[in-house]
């Protein structure tokens, strides 16, 4: 059950990102967008690809760079509120979905882990 909600949440989390990437893109930013557009996405791919693991070691590799990838994602979030590219209604929405990624991820990993 937590694995759907954490792949849905990221799902729904990418479309977000690639809406802000193309809001970005229309101001001519493209460094930042970038960034944030391959980190941002990257959690739900990593999320995604942990469902067919290898096996136990896999499964939390493939979940930990998620959870690597949401750290950066939170990263390239605060910079682009700092230099005004999003207001802070904006930052907000997209911090909090990052955070529950990120709290999901480390329930899931210390979970898995306990169970190898």
């Amino acid at each position: 059950m937590k694995e759907n909600k954490l792949a849905e949440l990221s799902m729904e989390f990418s479309v977000d990102i690639i809406d802000l990437v193309k809001f970005l893109k229309s101001k001519h930013e493209s460094i930042i967008s970038n960034q944030i557009g391959r980190s941002g996405t990257s959690i739900g791919a990593n999320i995604r690809e942990a469902n067919y693991a290898q096996g136990k070691k896999d499964f939390i590799s493939k979940l930990e760079i998620a959870l690597k990838e949401a750290s950066e994602t939170g990263y390239w979030l605060e910079l682009l509120l700092k230099t005004n590219y999003i207001d802070e209604v904006l930052y907000k929405k997209l911090s909090s979905k990052c955070t529950s990624l990120r709290v999901m991820l480390i329930a899931s990993c210390r979970t898995a882990k306990e169970n190898l």
